[in-house]
């Protein structure tokens, strides 16, 4: 797959981005640079913003406030869709009303388990309809072991999302893919999964905002951008969180975003053809070359997105040709 192109800004022609969060707008409790105005370009140029997220700690009005408060542009609760709320629709549809649910997570959990009438629980005991597992970092040995029983005896059970890690304002730290990976290594089973890359999360978004030509933007390939080539949807990815500019050079066939740039600035550019020239690449003013393995770019700015596509677009090139990899010039890191 090669990049796509665009000579209009992705906010015209497309009429909504599903924005991941951490990584992507914000890491930790700080905005990313430039996020807000990059924003506020995007809805003034006509494209709806829905922020997702996998992470279902926090529930939607906490998120909404959060991202007023880091002055994104006019956000109310219904703008958020989290994994808790696509997991609670799937479980909803999956167990009579008003069931018991065992719950394994927190608050941002919780709160749209019972928006959809199920009541949650903590025990076995309590006779679950089905284990509900999702991030909280207060989940600790005992939630765990309570899944793994209630699972060993035969409930269904369901995850908001199965992220190995997530971006901290400190580092990047274990997240609930790792907590479920331990009820996994205990029961031998596997959940039925919400969040990206699963469609759950993209379904819940897409009918919400009834979007006709939706966009993806998200910093992890093995959720964001995957999750959007699994449902179909152009995606950009942006090197602001988890997965840098090597990552994206050295993504395989069916792995690759649509679009790359260092940041939601992408969403209010020009993604210009990239035109290989042998073993050179050109786009717009920006050219990429190899020299001893390594790629770097000439004509424009490291972090500009001509730049950044220029080295992917010549990374894909060589390495669909004859299977080559090369490094990206340590200049070129965002």
């Amino acid at each position: 797959m090669n990049l796509g192109s665009s000579d209009r800004p992705l906010s015209e022609i497309h009429d909504l981005a599903m924005l991941d969060l951490d990584g992507v707008v914000y890491v930790g409790a700080d905005a990313v640079p430039g996020a807000a105005d990059s924003l506020r370009r995007a809805r003034s140029a006509g494209m709806r913003l829905a922020y997702i997220t996998n992470n279902a700690s926090r529930t939607a009005a906490e998120i909404a406030r959060h991202l007023s408060e880091l002055q994104m542009p006019e956000v109310t609760e219904r703008d958020v869709v989290t994994s808790a709320q696509a997991v609670a629709h799937l479980v909803a549809d999956a167990v009579p009303a008003g069931s018991a649910v065992l719950l394994v997570g927190g608050e941002g959990l919780r709160q749209p388990l019972e928006e959809r009438g199920l009541r949650c629980v903590s025990s076995l005991g309590d006779e679950p309809a089905a284990v509900v597992q999702g991030f909280h970092p207060d989940v600790g040995w005992t939630d765990l072991a309570e899944a793994a029983y209630a699972i060993e005896a035969g409930v269904p059970w369901f995850a908001s999302n199965t992220d190995l890690t997530i971006p901290t304002a400190r580092g990047v730290a274990p997240g609930n893919g790792s907590l479920v990976q331990a009820v996994r290594n205990a029961t031998g089973a596997d959940p039925t999964v919400a969040g990206k890359p699963e469609s759950a999360l993209f379904d819940e978004t897409i009918e919400r905002f009834g979007s006709k030509r939706p966009l993806m933007v998200g910093d992890r390939l093995d959720t964001d951008i995957d999750g959007a080539i699994g449902v179909g949807i152009d995606s950009l990815a942006v090197l602001t969180g988890v997965n840098g500019l090597q990552d994206v050079m050295d993504a395989a066939p069916g792995h690759r975003p649509t679009y790359v740039s260092a940041d939601l600035a992408g969403l209010n550019a020009q993604h210009l053809g990239v035109v290989i020239d042998g073993d050179a690449s050109l786009c717009g003013s920006a050219r990429a070359t190899v020299v001893g393995g390594v790629l770097s770019v000439e004509g424009a700015g490291r972090h500009d997105t001509s730049a950044l596509r220029a080295a992917v677009g010549l990374a894909w090139e060589l390495a669909d040709r004859s299977g080559v990899r090369v490094r990206a010039d340590g200049t070129m890191t965002p």
